[in-house]
């Protein structure tokens, strides 16, 4: 049964101020880190404070206008049920957004980052609610993981200093902290043993708390590997998926289409349940796996709809199921990783591959029906189109760039080794051990196995962010920080 939050009423000030000029400008008070987009502004009762995600420290006006058009206070709503905050003012709040190394070298770890913006999102609250205002916070990516400890910090406090329903709101997107699938609760279940890789400066935090009284949006885009990470990693095709949906989908909420929102499904949640919070997942149309084939001039889209329906099916099984790609327990209940699916009957996995092979086979010949000597011309002559010749001074220039680049990412290299070598089997010896003495031999000996498939492909997501960086200015693709942009 699916449980759905009531929406707190808005809360009139007792006395309005007269308006005051504001400027965009970073507050000199490290522990607000307030910015406010607004030039004029009253004192109001109902206001958005978003938050960016890792590399986006100070969310643009346009950014933070396209999430508050889809999914905090829409004019319409996308899909039926879709909850709606309405706010009188809008304002970005500073945190420091680090992701070492896949933000660049010289940031912030995720810990610390982490921490520095519970800080000060602690304060923002507090400071808001004291003058007499109501907050909607809204958490992309990062953000949304210091949201999570935010409300677990504010759930510990006696009851009467706890923020009423009527006080606070959240709305979170592409959560780490996500209960069932969030990369941070899957292999920080408080079953697992603790996870954390201190050469990179993570710690697996585990799930948000579901139970809260605060009126709580959760979207997730399927096959977002931080926020829908495969329930089974040992399937390694669906870890890579979900990596490659980092790049692909993670970074995609604030542009998707009416079209994509309208497809949005609300999760069940345990017949139990009694919080605030509702749970999202937006269907992904395309397999992140094939992004880079579809890139190929003229034959790559038919090429990857022919492979598609099929390669579905076994990147789903990931999650537990055939048809979608999310784990089907309850959207409150946090879900810790696991070997393999036992609820999946084999016929029907061999019936839907059949199915699949045949619909790849329709959609490949339709694509290259559809095709035209126009459009593959347009095409081509796109793929080769090319920019001037650099200069001898861009050659230098570029020339001393990769040697610094190069250099800087040895760092980034030398930690994932270490987390390969010292964290992880640790983390195995740990889950081997406490599966043995439950007596469950086969998950004592089959869970390490997953982990490592699943870490070390995160591992190796990681370092290959860290190779880019490295050459990105021998290969002309761009600053290093633009190359994996995880908000």
């Amino acid at each position: 049964m699916i449980r759905r939050a009531v929406r707190w009423p808005e809360v009139v000030a007792p006395m309005l101020a007269t308006a005051v000029g504001i400027s965009a400008a970073i507050s000199p008070g490290a522990t607000t880190g307030v910015i406010t987009v607004l030039a004029e502004a009253d004192l109001l009762s109902t206001e958005a404070w978003i938050m960016g995600g890792s590399g986006d420290p100070i969310p643009s006006a346009g950014g933070m206008a396209a999430l508050m058009h889809r999914y905090v206070d829409p004019a319409t709503p996308f899909f039926a049920g879709q909850p709606q905050f309405p706010v009188d003012a809008t304002h970005s709040l500073f945190t420091p957004e680090g992701l070492y190394p896949l933000t660049g070298i010289k940031v912030l770890e995720l810990d610390p980052s982490v921490t520095q913006g519970l800080t000060i999102l602690d304060s923002t609250i507090k400071g808001q609610i004291a003058a007499g205002n109501n907050l909607v916070v809204v958490g992309v990516s990062q953000s949304s993981v210091i949201s999570a400890l935010q409300m677990r910090d504010l759930l510990a406090l006696p009851l009467g200093e706890q923020p009423t329903a009527d006080q606070l709101s959240f709305v979170l997107l592409g959560n780490e902290s996500n209960p069932n699938g969030g990369l941070l609760s899957r292999f920080g279940d408080p079953s697992l043993p603790p996870l954390s890789i201190p050469s990179l400066g993570i710690t697996f935090s585990g799930a948000e708390p579901a139970d809260t009284p605060w009126a709580t949006a959760i979207y997730t885009a399927e096959y977002d590997g931080f926020a829908d990470f495969p329930r089974y990693p040992i399937n390694l095709l669906s870890d890579i998926n979900a990596l490659l949906g980092i790049a692909f989908v993670h970074t995609s909420y604030g542009s998707l289409t009416a079209e994509q929102l309208a497809a949005t499904v609300e999760l069940p949640v345990t017949d139990d349940y009694t919080g605030a919070t509702r749970y999202f997942m937006i269907p992904t149309e395309n397999l992140p796996l094939l992004v880079p084939l579809r890139a190929i001039p003229v034959l790559g889209d038919p090429l990857a709809d022919l492979l598609q329906p099929a390669l579905r099916v076994l990147v789903n099984l990931g999650y537990g199921s055939i048809d979608e790609g999310w784990d089907h327990g309850p959207a409150n209940v946090s879900t810790p990783f696991a070997l393999f699916p036992t609820d999946i009957n084999p016929a029907d996995v061999f019936t839907a591959l059949v199915n699949g092979a045949q619909q790849g086979v329709q959609d490949f010949i339709h694509d290259l029906e559809s095709l035209s000597l126009p459009t593959i011309v347009n095409e081509i002559a796109n793929g080769n189109a090319t920019d001037s010749l650099p200069s001898l001074l861009d050659i230098v220039n570029t020339f001393s760039g990769v040697l610094s680049s190069a250099y800087s990412g040895l760092l980034p290299t030398a930690d994932v080794i270490n987390a390969l070598l010292t964290s992880l089997p640790a983390y195995d010896i740990s889950l081997f051990i406490q599966e043995l003495m439950s007596g469950d031999l086969l998950d004592a000996i089959g869970l390490p196995i997953a982990a490592t498939v699943g870490l070390g492909s995160l591992a190796g997501m990681v370092e290959i962010g860290a190779v880019l960086q490295a050459i990105s200015p021998l290969l002309g693709i761009g600053e290093p920080a633009d190359l994996l942009p995880l908000f």
